[in-house]
């Protein structure tokens, strides 16, 4: 038996909950064989780990594992909600739909997406495990902060079963065009999934522009400026304001961790690992196929070919995070990658003196600020992506103003961050350019760059974004009548 907010007695609940994916753990085994569980490297796990641990709230999601979900626990200050999910949900939510359909039309069909009903059925069967579990912990009127793309249709069912709560959905990849977005054959239901919602948050003005006129022109609804005019079940009008929200990094903790003196030690360790080059630069990635690798590599192998750089007086280190290796298309790449990075070694490389350092693994927080304070030019060359905090993360890293940040057009962070040197990686000999103009740049050029990055990411931190979110949310249809406070 459940109260009216469909909660079973004696449950406790929360004011402020957040549904993503992935809860912001792994479950690992102890050297004792009794399960423990450490922060996932997940770019929201990272985002959002200082939002939530202000608010003490409730974050539902997926512990990683096939079978019964563990008990709710609690973990560095946060109740954490697992959602169960079997081996077929994996297979068909996670690799399939999510991954296989959905992740390549939102990045502009760099493969090709396939379209399965069976994968859909699970989609919204999944959706509605993560609905239901909302449910159970918020609390009456509570606010609800649903992530991503792997739950568009939560907002709607979660309405449905508590009217009372406020929700608020943010994409953290790119909304892709109408074009792009109409060869989906569920695409109406995802509308309506997302209009469930009160607020919806993108990465770009121009993805939110997106969301409206795919609900314009797919559902023939009205939009008016940011809003989108919908029926709800029960026939009544709402209004839902879809905007942009550019994500961001906590920028305070990552200039002070990477200030401290063991991480200023890690990075002088590093440079002289690698023989101490002239110029180090430094890619970390995803290992997935719109990240830009192949690029990159493509670049660096040419401008070694044409003798502009040569080991060992310039050496780059490529971080590939393992990901997705059960999906075809993510197989594919690593073994592509792999390849490429084998030619460019064998063909360039001395003993001692390798071109390519590659690094199939994750790294640890401190471990990544000091590569990045230890590199001199960090590659971002994304061929789509929502923003890229790994551009932000390297910047608020070097506190010394030193460092040059290579960025490609297509990243979101290239709308804030016009300030580093942004390139087309598609265009190859402009990509080489773009590097050996960051290569050649004078200190006071690149020290005026990233000042001024800097104090862009400084200012908008991600404890500003939350609150600019939460701001959103609590007065949408409308905008907040006050702007959320700086610094």
């Amino acid at each position: 038996m459940s109260d009216a907010t469909g909660t079973p007695p004696g449950t406790e609940t929360y004011d402020f909950v957040v549904a993503a994916n992935r809860l912001p753990v792994d479950r690992r085994e102890g050297p004792d064989g009794v399960p423990t569980w450490q922060r996932s490297p997940g770019g929201l796990v990272t985002a959002m780990d200082s939002v939530m641990r202000g608010r003490g709230g409730a974050w539902v999601g997926w512990a990683g594992d096939a079978g019964d979900a563990p008990e709710p626990f609690e973990d560095s200050g946060m109740f954490l909600v697992p959602v169960a999910l079997t081996a077929e949900d994996i297979a068909d939510y996670y690799e399939g739909l999510s991954n296989d359909t959905l992740w390549p039309v939102y990045h502009d069909v760099i493969v090709p997406a396939t379209f399965h009903r069976r994968w859909w059925a699970a989609y919204r069967r999944v959706n509605g495990k993560f609905a239901e579990q909302v449910a159970r912990v918020a609390a009456p009127g509570a606010t609800v902060w649903v992530h991503d793309y792997q739950l568009q249709l939560v907002p709607a069912m979660l309405r449905k079963l508590r009217p009372d709560v406020r929700i608020g959905w943010f994409n953290h990849i790119p909304f892709p065009p109408v074009e792009l977005f109409a060869q989906l054959p569920w695409r109406r239901d995802i509308i309506d999934g997302l209009l469930g919602a009160d607020f919806l948050g993108f990465q770009k003005p121009s993805d939110a522009g997106n969301f409206r006129r795919a609900c314009r022109q797919l559902a023939g609804l009205p939009t008016r400026r940011d809003t989108v005019t919908t029926t709800d079940a029960d026939g009544s009008s709402r209004v839902v304001r879809a905007a942009g929200l550019p994500i961001s990094i906590d920028f305070g903790h990552l200039d002070t961790l990477a200030r401290s003196p063991e991480v200023v030690a890690r990075a002088t360790e590093i440079r002289a690992s690698l023989g101490n080059p002239d110029i180090l630069m430094l890619g970390v990635d995803r290992l997935d196929y719109t990240k830009g690798i192949r690029h990159r590599l493509k670049a660096y192998q040419e401008l070694l070919s044409d003798g502009e750089v040569s080991p060992p007086e310039v050496c780059l280190v490529q971080i590939a995070v393992p990901s997705r290796e059960r999906v075809d298309a993510y197989r594919d790449l690593r073994g592509q990658v792999e390849l490429t990075v084998g030619q460019i070694n064998g063909d360039y490389s001395h003993i001692g003196e390798t071109a390519v350092e590659y690094l199939h693994q994750s790294f640890d927080q401190a471990e990544m600020a000091a590569m990045y304070l230890a590199s001199d030019i960090m590659l971002v060359t994304p061929l789509r992506d929502g923003m890229n905090l790994v551009a932000k993360e390297y910047v608020a890293c070097h506190h010394d103003e030193s460092g040059a940040l290579v960025l490609s057009e297509f990243a979101g962070a290239a709308e804030e961050l016009g300030r580093s040197y942004l390139c087309n990686p598609h265009d190859i000999q402009g990509l080489k350019n773009t590097i050996l103009r960051a290569a050649h740049a004078s200190p006071a050029e690149k020290r005026r760059r990233m000042r001024s990055l800097r104090k862009k990411i400084r200012e908008n931190d991600v404890q500003q974004w939350a609150a600019r979110f939460l701001d959103a949310l609590k007065y949408a249809p409308a905008r907040p009548p006050y702007a959320a406070p700086r610094g």
